[in-house]
């Protein structure tokens, strides 16, 4: 499934571990790479891609283990830096600059990463991306549960305990999410779920670490969200040298879905576009 308007089939980027990752590329103008959050792909994009593309260059990635992107074990979250690094200067290299990374809950933790990987990245977006252990509590409790769900062939369970105990999503999104075109597709991704789950909730020192980035950073916030994405985004905007943050009024973890059009301004006033 491409981007409407989008590419039928991906191009690849090959990572610094041999890793290829599939990119799939819509638009004209300055490059922006969209970065999915955990259980998705990207076909998460499908509602605002189109909108960005109008004005961007819009790279929409399947994270290594989903989709149409290969997978190396054993897995790191660092390996996932580099796979956005290594999309950003394929990106530098083949459209030219300035080049935007925009990622999305865990997606915006990679994005993050890889902004202190490499200067082929010009400016960052993070939507509600998780950077304190402290904001999630429970983590290897929850993690522990879900590895008996996926042991036990329920990777549906597994999905919802994710999104309900950890994303705390409504019922209201809850059944939402499940009547989705790709919801199925999220199934068949439930097993990474628990490893990032493990690996991309860190502790204060991630703070300290992004303390070195040095783009320009945008954090957006939906206003109805748990209480934790605002306060983890608030903690991380005062550690940036150079970072803002824009909240969605009545939006929650999913803006980019429940409240495009806001959700494109934010992005495009900041990039210029």
């Amino acid at each position: 499934m491409s981007l409407p308007g989008g590419a039928e089939a991906p191009d690849f980027v090959v990572s610094p571990d041999g890793t290829r990752i599939a990119v799939w590329r819509s638009g004209g103008g300055r490059p922006l790479v969209l970065v999915h959050g955990t259980t998705a792909d990207h076909t998460t994009w499908r509602t605002v891609g189109p909108l960005l593309a109008s004005t961007h260059t819009v790279i929409a990635i399947d994270r290594r283990g989903r989709g149409a992107s290969g997978d190396t074990p054993p897995y790191d979250i660092a390996r996932e830096e580099e796979d956005v690094a290594a999309v950003a200067e394929h990106a530098l290299a083949t459209i030219g600059g300035p080049v935007t990374v925009l990622g999305h809950s865990y997606g915006g933790r990679c994005v993050l990463g890889a902004g202190l990987l490499t200067e082929a990245i010009d400016r960052l977006v993070v939507y509600e991306g998780p950077v304190t252990r402290d904001s999630f509590g429970e983590t290897e409790e929850i993690a522990a549960e879900l590895d008996l769900l996926l042991a036990e062939g329920e990777p549906e369970r597994v999905l919802e305990v994710f999104m309900r105990r950890v994303v705390k999503v409504t019922d209201e999104e809850w059944d939402a999410f499940r009547s989705s075109e790709t919801f199925l597709l999220r199934v068949l991704a439930a097993h990474t779920i628990i490893r990032e789950l493990r690996s991309g909730i860190g502790d204060r020192g991630d703070i300290e670490r992004f303390r070195s980035v040095r783009q320009p950073v945008l954090q957006i916030v939906g206003g109805a969200s748990d209480a934790r994405f605002a306060a983890a985004a608030s903690a991380l905007a005062d550690a940036l040298p150079d970072g803002r943050l824009v909240v969605i009024d009545d939006a929650r973890h999913a803006a980019h879905h429940t409240h495009p059009d806001r959700f494109v301004t934010a992005v495009t006033d900041f990039t210029g576009s």
